[in-house]
């Protein structure tokens, strides 16, 4: 299955490969999934699953918009990390629960970063929301493919 996946992300590599390595496209590739995934997942949840009803919770409202992101970010959290450890970065030789940490702590990492990012450039900088909310992806996803790398599904030579 792996070698298939692999084979089909790798038909369209030839014309990224001047600028990319192929690990790097792989892994554009599978966040690239998860991405789309995700979305798919939000609109689900916020249309058909919570039909875009607010949540009671005791004393606590959880609005249907919150509720759907925090659906389709466990979703995407499961998605990304199986296929960053099976298909992406398969050469680690640290535990699943070690990799499964980590990679939690840098999901964790980007969130804040995220919403610090987009505060910043948006209150601070004045930029229009739609480019920083793509700056600040672009800037994601390069900080995530090192600390994946080199930290969640770390290799020791």
């Amino acid at each position: 299955m792996r070698k298939a996946v692999l084979t089909c992300i790798d038909f369209f590599f030839p014309p990224f490969s001047k600028w990319i390595s192929r690990d790097t496209f792989r892994y554009l590739a599978t966040g690239g999934f998860t991405f789309a995934t995700g979305i798919v997942v939000y609109y689900l949840a916020y249309n058909y699953i919570l039909e875009q009803k607010d949540i009671r919770l005791s004393k606590l409202l959880v609005t249907a918009p919150i509720a759907a992101l925090a659906i389709e970010s466990i979703v995407t959290f499961l998605i990304g990390f199986f296929l960053n450890k099976y298909l992406i970065f398969t050469d680690s030789k640290l535990k699943g629960r070690i990799q499964l940490f980590r990679y939690g702590s840098i999901v964790g990492t980007n969130l804040i970063l995220n919403y610090a990012f987009m505060k910043l450039m948006v209150e601070a900088f004045a930029f229009y929301p739609t480019i920083a909310k793509i700056l600040t992806s672009i800037i994601l996803a390069i900080f995530s493919y090192f600390s994946q790398r080199h930290f969640t599904f770390k290799v020791d030579k």
